[in-house]
């Protein structure tokens, strides 16, 4: 009988990265971007902000909250004027939280002004931050995003593509990003490609406009037309006048995009990378049925994200699907929680069970990921108390065991549960009566190759496996020094 309890200690949540979205030659570019950004609200829920330029001036409204509250008045969105503007929604990974990290982030150059929205993060910004504050640089903000902005201000000259692709020479890790100068939306891609970006057409009565995002879904919703993937390791330069050029300044590298993009992050509804976000979860739900099959009576999503990989489960199984936990979407971030009572039902606030499909059954619960175990212990308890004959767990990603650096917000290694506890000592934790992972080599065939092998792999799965593809500068020097700044907003 295990005696340790990490309840006590751990939350259990991964946090979404961020979402990023420009256009370029459309005459309402902000409201276009608000509704992007919207499209990708799943990605960051913490703050959100638009840039916009007019031909002579730029233009900004950022805030902490949702895009709805943010951009829900005429007045915001109408003072944001332009037919160019990108836009970004926010989850603090690296910087905290506070306005000075909101972004887009924004600074005058010698060339004019300049604005920058970032997914991912920098594992060698740590150390390029230090060299630029010795060099005399003044940080405004403690993202990491604000180092892209430095290497660009002490770039060796030249218009602003060549400083940009100077200072994307010198960052390490994982970046999708999108900028916005005078006469310019930009739009790069990392050379390993581990965050999403596509690239899209929007025809007005005006002329064409084009299009980046996040995912496609942001296409969708301004019914916009799906054009490609931005490539890893390429720089995409859309001008005024319709024009789209494409440059790939940066040496080839192995193509290791972030699997649980179609685990978790993505939304359903997208493609990313050529492969529908659904269909892979779907599949991989059916190949977790093959290697883990148990006798059950019905098969239980953790909605949302665990809806498609149960679909897939149940449809493998043949035992029947049933929507046994329903999901409050009214929930909002700022719900107190002032006693001990009320937040141990905090896990009712968002999920309740479905007494009638559950009592009496033998129930296979699907979700997409454990990472520190404390919303499962909370929905396992909830469906026994519901009259569930046998409580099972599957879940759709194997054990998360080390952290990412390149822009999820997992907890350190010593907070993760599968590194600390056996998949038999999870089970019991959590209180199901038996638990079981798909395996590496069966989500890779889930995705379509025979398993994880050798050079042929073409994702990131490091928070599986702790193979990182890139040096992780910043977690092997000695701690920095923090700012003493003490932020309120």
């Amino acid at each position: 009988m295990l005696t340790t309890d990490p309840f006590d200690l751990y939350g259990d949540t991964l946090r979404e990265e961020c979402g990023i979205f420009g256009i370029m030659g459309h005459p309402e570019a902000a409201a276009m971007t608000a509704l992007g950004l919207h499209a990708l609200q799943h990605r960051g829920q913490e703050a959100c902000g638009i840039v916009s330029h007019d031909g002579e001036q730029f233009h900004a409204h950022r805030a902490n909250g949702l895009v709805g509250d943010a951009f829900s008045s005429q007045s915001v969105v109408g003072q944001l004027k332009g037919n160019a503007a990108i836009g970004h929604d926010r989850y603090a990974t690296t910087g905290g939280a506070g306005l000075r990290n909101v972004q887009p982030l924004f600074a005058d150059f010698e060339f004019g002004g300049f604005a920058i929205s970032h997914n991912g993060n920098l594992t060698n910004a740590g150390r390029l931050r230090h060299q630029l504050v010795s060099r005399g640089c003044l940080f405004q903000s403690t993202s990491d995003t604000e180092v892209f902005l430095h290497l660009m201000a002490t770039a060796r000259g030249g218009n602003v593509i060549d400083r940009l692709v100077e200072a994307m020479r010198q960052v390490e890790g994982a970046y999708s990003l999108i900028a916005l100068s005078p006469e310019h939306v930009i739009g790069i891609r990392d050379p390993m490609g581990f965050r999403p970006l596509v690239l899209g057409r929007l025809e007005t009565a005006s002329g064409t406009s084009h299009v980046l995002a996040s995912e496609t879904c942001a296409l969708d919703i301004i019914d916009a037309e799906f054009i490609r993937d931005v490539e890893p390791g390429e720089m995409v330069v859309l001008t005024a006048d319709g024009g789209v050029s494409s440059i790939k300044p940066f040496q080839p590298a192995e193509r290791r995009f972030c699997i649980f993009e179609y685990i978790y992050f993505a939304r359903p509804d997208s493609v990313v990378e050529g492969s529908s976000v659904y269909e892979a979860r779907r599949r991989i739900g059916a190949e977790l049925a093959v290697e883990s099959p148990v006798e059950a009576d019905v098969i239980i999503p953790v909605p949302d994200s665990g809806v498609p990989a149960a679909i897939g489960f149940a449809g493998q199984s043949g035992v029947p699907f049933e929507l046994g936990i329903i999901r409050n979407h009214y929930v909002g971030r700022t719900f107190i929680e002032p006693t001990d009572q009320i937040r141990h039902l905090g896990v009712r606030l968002k999920h309740n069970a479905n007494r009638a499909m559950i009592e009496g059954r033998r129930v296979v619960l699907v979700d997409d990921s454990i990472v520190r175990g404390t919303t499962s212990q909370k929905i396992v308890k909830m469906v026994r108390d519901a009259g569930a004959k046998e409580v099972h767990m599957r879940i759709s990603s194997p054990p998360t065991t080390n952290p990412c650096f390149y822009g999820i917000d997992t907890p350190e290694k010593s907070k993760l549960l599968a590194h600390n506890y056996s998949v038999e000592q999870m089970a019991e934790l959590i209180g199901v009566d038996s638990l079981a992972f798909i395996s590496i080599d069966g989500l890779y065939r889930a995705m379509g190759a025979p398993k994880r092998a050798g050079n042929a792999r073409q994702f990131c799965d490091a928070c599986f496996t702790g193979d990182y593809p890139t040096p992780l500068t910043d977690h092997t020097a000695a701690p920095r020094r923090s700012s003493a700044l003490s932020e309120r907003v």
